[in-house]
């Protein structure tokens, strides 16, 4: 063997194999459903990965209207924003923003689980999340993933 055939191959964006994935938010508490999530859009299930390109799978979360918290996190957590004013710090439980949004509650957990770049922007375009069982992706023929937590 020659010392060529040892190169490491490095995946970009035109040679990515990228699929569809379909993960129910139902299946375990927010933090573990959103972390395995975040890993699949990354690729880091793929033997392929590469940390600095998009090489991760397309997913649709499904019933995000069934997100569970473990204890008491629907009244004692607390998520903080601040509208750039003085004294603009506002913070929001998770009862409350699911009453307003439950994909928005599902979308927040995995962002916060992407890297903090132009990179974990783009990763975050892959990510689908509706609060039914209905998806518009069927013709993407995605698989469903069920998850070991």
């Amino acid at each position: 063997m020659d010392h060529l055939s040892y190169k490491t191959l490095y995946v970009n964006k035109a040679s990515a194999n990228k699929g569809w994935v379909i993960v129910d938010a139902g299946q375990g508490n927010l933090g573990r459903v959103a972390s395995e999530v975040a890993k699949i859009l990354k690729g880091k299930h793929k033997p392929s990965y590469t940390p600095n390109a998009d090489c991760g799978d397309n997913v649709i979360i499904i019933n995000s209207d069934n997100v569970r918290f473990s204890g008491r996190k629907w009244d004692q957590k607390y998520y903080l924003t601040h509208t750039g004013y003085p004294g603009g710090q506002r913070k929001t439980s998770p009862r409350e923003l699911k009453a307003k949004s439950s994909t928005l509650l599902v979308e927040r957990a995995v962002r916060g689980m992407l890297p903090k770049n132009r990179l974990g922007a783009e990763l975050f375009r892959n990510l689908h999340v509706f609060t039914g069982s209905e998806h518009p992706f069927a013709a993407q023929q995605p698989k469903e993933l069920t998850l070991n937590i």
